[in-house]
């Protein structure tokens, strides 16, 4: 699907459940991300959640996780 930016920031993410790595710290220094439909993903700092959580479309996380994945991020 391909889903225009503008349309993930009219996404209501009240009801959204939010997740983060479980290789992440008690000290609060994490993201937190929720899936969007059409494969984007929202990611907020989960010492801030009542901040605008920042979206991306699904060809920008998965660039973004290829990234991380190859070490070239």
């Amino acid at each position: 699907m391909n889903t225009r930016k503008e349309d993930l920031y009219a996404i209501d993410l009240s009801d959204a459940t939010w997740r983060k790595s479980p290789r992440s710290d008690t000290g609060g220094a994490c993201v937190e991300i929720t899936d969007l439909p059409g494969g984007g993903v929202a990611m907020r700092d989960s010492k801030n959640p009542e901040r605008e959580a920042l979206r991306y479309t699904a060809a920008e996380w998965n660039a973004f996780r290829e990234a991380i994945l190859d070490g070239t991020l």
